[in-house]
């Protein structure tokens, strides 16, 4: 009996140290999850086309991680629906991951891997339904002004007969708040 209760007294010394050892690395653990908060940004595209029958939506949200002030990394997402009447339509959706690096203020060089999964339906026997992955790598440069960049990209992985873009060469403007 003895023995039962000097063994339940050291367990809870050993359990009340345990939690007082952690509370304050858990307190440790809050601020830091504060700091990387601190450090992200968001940003993405709205797009938005219509005509005599033709309509296009996208809406590609983005994030970035700001580990200094040369250096980001980021993901995004990609959604689009084309559709042209009695022609086709298309669904378009993937995500992307992008790396910025800026050597001065003023530049801004970036890369962007980005995977599509395109489904296009035709209304005619002229072309054949389609569904299949796309992947783009965008090497990038432009002109950044605090959260607004300007620039050019270009896709090294450009396929003209499976690209969603019309050119491998592409102009950019970036926004992260």
């Amino acid at each position: 009996m003895k023995i039962c209760k000097r063994i339940n007294l050291n367990f809870s010394i050993i359990i009340t140290l345990l939690c007082a050892i952690s509370f304050p690395s858990n307190a440790q653990d809050i601020s830091q999850q504060n700091d990387f908060w601190q450090n992200v940004r968001y940003g993405g595209g709205i797009g938005l086309s219509f005509g005599d029958g033709f309509f296009s939506g996208t809406l590609a949200p983005s994030a970035i991680y700001d580990f200094n002030d040369q250096f980001s990394l980021g993901l995004g997402l990609n959604g689009t629906y084309n559709s042209l009447k009695n022609s086709y339509n298309s669904t378009i959706v993937g995500g992307s991951i992008i790396g910025l690096f800026n050597p001065i203020n003023e530049i801004q060089l970036s890369g962007e891997f980005e995977q599509l999964n395109v489904s296009r339906n035709f209304d005619n026997n002229i072309f054949e339904d389609d569904n299949y992955w796309y992947p783009a790598l965008f090497l990038g440069a432009g002109y950044r002004v605090n959260n607004v960049a300007i620039g050019i990209r270009y896709d090294v992985l450009y396929d003209r007969e499976k690209s969603i873009y019309a050119d491998p060469w592409a102009p950019f403007f970036r926004v992260y708040f």
